[in-house]
């Protein structure tokens, strides 16, 4: 399971034209499901999220996670991160799971998160339009 997460001051994510998920400071999650993933993995992997140390502290070391900051995640599926990109120009998705089990962790994984922190959402398998001020720029990929 992969999470590209990025610090923003905003983000959003339209369906049609329509803001059906809004977060102002925190962490906008671009999350990629592979095969063999789980709802094991995915529990490691929203606990680094939510641990991981991305916002300044007053001395402006990044030492602060995005629960200290009264932050909120914006979860995303991006089924284009399970890519392999080794050979050609052209992506192999054959490491990423198949949509029917990808939609069941990816609503288990916001079902965890929305336990813990304030969570809004993409649409799964849908069109989106991301919009989103990344705040440094921090950028992260994470994996388990």
């Amino acid at each position: 399971m992969i999470g590209l997460i990025q610090r923003v001051s905003h983000a959003d994510v339209k369906v049609n034209g329509n803001i059906i998920g809004s977060i102002q400071k925190g962490i906008l999650v671009f999350l990629g499901i592979e095969k063999n993933d789980t709802q094991e993995k995915a529990n490691q992997l929203l606990k680094k999220i939510l641990a991981y140390r991305i916002f300044e502290d007053d001395s402006g070391k990044l030492n602060l996670n995005v629960q200290r900051v009264n932050g909120s995640l914006l979860i995303v599926s991006q089924f284009t991160l399970a890519a392999n990109t080794q050979k050609g120009t052209r992506a192999s998705f054959s490491e990423a799971c198949p949509p029917q089990d990808a939609k069941i962790l990816y609503e288990y994984f916001i079902q965890t998160s929305k336990e813990q922190i304030h969570t809004e959402t993409g649409q799964f398998g849908a069109n989106m339009q991301v919009s989103l001020t990344n705040d440094g720029p921090v950028t992260f990929w994470l994996k388990v």
